[in-house]
């Protein structure tokens, strides 16, 4: 009878064991989802970030196939081009590079012409406006 209780003891302990770490797996993986939520939120925020940066240059004019645009249409413009992206653009520099560098038809870059005559390139702006992005609090 000792032999037989020290198995089922060992048994119990076994499966013990075995629930503690599937049960740990199990709780610790929403944190990690949380945390790629969370990752994504931020680029998202980033990527409006830009958006308003282009929105609030109310002196600047926005190039764009040889046309020229005030910076509310520029910054609907690159909101439509981010909408049909879709899941193209996972970051902020994805948003850069596939919505905000130039012209998928005629392949120009975009440009944006400030009020003393300066010319940049969007994308060499959002880049400098994307590295002072301020850092996110830790979570």
């Amino acid at each position: 009878m000792p032999r037989t209780l020290a198995k089922v003891a060992r048994g119990a302990l076994m499966c013990a064991a075995i629930c503690a770490l599937f049960s740990t797996e199990f709780l610790a993986a929403p944190v990690f989802s949380q945390t790629a939520i969370s990752q994504q939120e931020i680029e998202q925020h980033k990527i409006q970030y830009l958006i308003n940066t282009i929105a609030d240059l109310k002196d600047a004019r926005f190039i764009r196939n040889g046309s020229e645009y005030d910076a509310q249409q520029a910054a609907d413009h690159l909101r439509l081009k981010l909408r049909y992206a879709g899941d193209h653009v996972k970051t902020a520099e994805d948003f850069i590079l596939y919505c905000a560098t130039g012209s998928s038809m005629s392949g120009e870059k975009y440009r944006i012409k400030f009020a003393d005559g300066r010319l940049v390139d969007s994308a060499t702006f959002l880049r400098d406006k994307l590295a002072a992005y301020p850092a996110p609090h830790p979570f």
